[in-house]
């Protein structure tokens, strides 16, 4: 039996179990779009073609699984280039189809043709140009397989127009099997022994753990080792949400605007052992002072990481849940570390978190404090990038996997709408808080037009300091107070955005009643948009300035 390239498309779908499509029609997929039409698959119609791929990293986030997207060429592909970077940095898992022209307008400037192999190159795991139909299939199912397993992340598929009309007899596809990529599981029993050997020797071990964990799915694995191991734990930003942060042993994030706690405990280790943590320059802004004097034990699915940025003595690859798997059966001399904990410990107790509180403004700080406290710190967060997306990781209590939605590594503004968006199609029975800026809210927000579309309730919250928070502090700090273009003179009046998208709206600007309108606000059953005015002037505190080792944070406030 014969099928075109449309209908092959929609089999190896739904051979993968997709549960939906992010994306955006244009001519040179039209013929795939037209194979939509009878809703095999769901469609989610984004207003651009970014808010497309940060809804399918919001998706593939909140669900493990990956995210598929469709597109199509020239600016249609171009569109998404800034997403699947950000998808490559944080190691998410997405498969992009992007259009091309036909076959037989490739190499010489059709209307709407981009090289999107030569663009993608760089920020993809692997990408591919179909030349022939018969191929469709086997392509498909190999880009699912490299895109989601060993270091996840994006893969591009570029579609001839033609390709998807051509037929070709159907045929069984083989299991993948890729001899030049095979990646490793399982750690080397050798390596285990001596992580367990330098734990038992050590006085002062600490645990980092990144997004590998989350990836891995390796929270309840890792919430066991720590019950065994009584080891303190920092996490990255990105880490957040597999220790719940009232854990005795948690000290909090490490980096730039971490912990003073966690960043005395990183400093102060003589064993720093690190999880699916690429120790990138917002956690370690001085790789050669968090390394001195102690014991490095780097474990990471991805051998490139290891020792890329600090070397390593002890270096593991595999998966985080395997490796932590194997830990969980060896047994710890947790007593050799007992005032290692207590010290710890009264860093934490010195110096938390904090801000001034005053009835004169809003703190931001305040406000998502709050947030926590209402949604009984159960809600999937989602954030653009800023000071706003500091603050949560601060003050908003995470508890379970996968429940920060944020862009780590490229830090993009106009991700948090249609990130959120794509986190609560995935997970529609849950509370999903999407807390964004008001420089990222303007980047992205024709994307609250699917929240009325697709009858999803989440609340915006919207932290309004009428500045682009982040660059304004760095400005204040670093450049002798030159508030060079970053303080918003104007503004447009975003409960009228909000009514324009038949969204509830409200704005909040009394620190007094604050606590008592937002209750108000989060028993509303409807999606919202909460735009909160906040001090103009705040600062994310304490800080890492750049270049500079942990410990010697700026804006620590001691009890």
């Amino acid at each position: 039996m014969n099928k075109k390239g449309t209908e092959l498309f929609i089999d190896s779908l739904l051979d993968e179990d997709v549960e939906m499509i992010f994306g955006y029609p244009g001519g040179a997929v039209l013929p795939l779009y037209d194979s939509l039409y009878d809703k095999k698959i769901p469609h989610i119609l984004t207003r651009h073609e970014q808010g497309a791929v940060h809804a399918a990293e919001g998706y593939a986030k909140a669900s493990g699984k990956p995210g598929v997207v469709l597109v199509t060429s020239g600016p249609g592909a171009t569109n998404v280039i800034t997403g699947i970077a950000d998808a490559m940095s944080d190691s998410v898992p997405l498969i992009v189809f992007t259009g091309q022209v036909a076959s037989s307008g490739i190499g010489k400037d059709a209307f709407q043709e981009a090289d999107i192999l030569g663009l993608t190159i760089p920020i993809t795991k692997y990408n591919y140009q179909v030349r022939k139909v018969e191929d469709l299939p086997k392509v498909i199912k190999e880009a699912f397989h490299i895109a989601t397993t060993g270091r996840k992340g994006p893969v591009v598929i570029d579609l001839p127009k033609d390709i998807t009309l051509d037929e070709t007899p159907v045929k069984k596809i083989a299991d993948v099997h890729i001899p030049s990529y095979q990646p490793n599981y399982m750690p080397h029993p050798n390596q285990i022994k001596k992580v367990v050997t330098a734990i038992n020797q050590a006085s002062k071990p600490v645990f980092l753990i990144g997004a590998g964990i989350h990836h891995s799915d390796g929270t309840t694995e890792f919430r066991e080792l720590l019950e065994n191991s009584k080891i303190p734990v920092v996490s990255t930003l990105l880490g957040l949400g597999i220790v719940p942060t009232d854990n005795d042993l948690f000290l909090g994030m490490g980096g730039m605007h971490g912990s003073y706690a966690a960043n005395q405990a990183l400093m102060e280790a003589d064993l720093l052992i690190n999880i699916g943590s690429r120790f990138d320059d917002r956690l370690a802004s001085c790789p050669e002072s968090l390394a001195k004097d102690k014991t490095i034990i780097h474990m990471d699915i991805d051998p490139a990481e290891i020792g890329k940025i600090i070397p390593t003595d002890i270096p593991i690859v595999g998966d985080a849940k395997e490796v932590i798997r194997l830990l969980n059966k060896e047994t710890f001399n947790t007593e050799n570390y007992d005032d290692w904990r207590d010290t710890v410990k009264n860093y934490q107790t010195e110096a938390p978190f904090t801000y001034e509180e005053t009835v004169e403004e809003i703190k931001p700080q305040r406000a998502i404090e709050l947030i926590g406290k209402i949604t009984n710190g159960e809600a999937i967060v989602a954030t653009d990038v800023g000071q706003h997306q500091m603050w949560a990781a601060q003050f908003y209590p995470f508890k379970y996997q996968n429940q920060l939605i944020t862009s780590g590594g490229l830090g993009t503004m106009g991700y948090g709408i249609p990130a959120g968006v794509g986190a609560q199609l995935a997970k529609p029975d849950k509370q999903v808080v999407i807390i964004v800026g008001d420089g990222g809210f303007q980047m992205t927000n024709q994307e609250l037009a699917i929240i009325e579309q697709y009858h999803l309730a989440p609340k915006v919250i919207l932290i309004n300091n009428h500045s682009l928070g982040m660059v304004r502090q760095w400005q204040e700090s670093f450049f002798n107070e030159r508030r060079s273009e970053s303080v918003f003179d104007n503004q447009p009046d975003f409960q009228k955005m909000a009514e324009a998208y038949h969204l509830k709206s409200v704005r909040l600007d009394n620190a007094e009643i604050l606590e008592e309108e937002l209750i108000q606000a989060f028993k509303e059953k409807e999606p919202m948009v909460i735009e909160i005015n906040c001090s103009p002037t705040e600062h994310v505190l304490p800080m890492v300035p750049p270049g500079k080792p942990n410990n010697e944070m700026i804006g620590v406030v001691k009890r």
